[in-house]
């Protein structure tokens, strides 16, 4: 099977613990080179989060794991490059 290169993930989590601390459990697993965590939303007991997990190797299921060891949980992957190596996404005319 491929390898997961790039994941971007749409995470919903309480305000604790820190968007640094999911970044930090997240970058520890094997596989990934690094994690940007962006607060997107905030309500009274939630944050929406954007989560882009890039590595050589992602196991998807491991990150699952480090995302819900937060008490998180993803709601949508928004975006995924896999194979031997990332493709950049290119503006064409359709996306004007």
């Amino acid at each position: 099977m491929s390898q997961i290169r790039l994941l971007i993930l749409d995470v919903l989590k309480p305000h604790d613990p820190s968007i640094i601390i999911l970044s930090q459990r997240i970058s520890a697993l094997d596989g990934v080179y690094g994690v940007n965590c962006v607060l997107e939303e905030v309500d009274q007991e939630t944050m929406s989060v954007k989560v882009t997990i890039e590595g050589s190797d992602i196991d998807f299921s491991m990150a699952q794991e480090a995302i819900e060891s937060c008490g998180a949980v993803i709601h949508s992957i928004d975006g995924v490059s896999a194979g031997r190596r990332r493709v950049e996404e290119v503006e064409t005319p359709q996306d004007r």
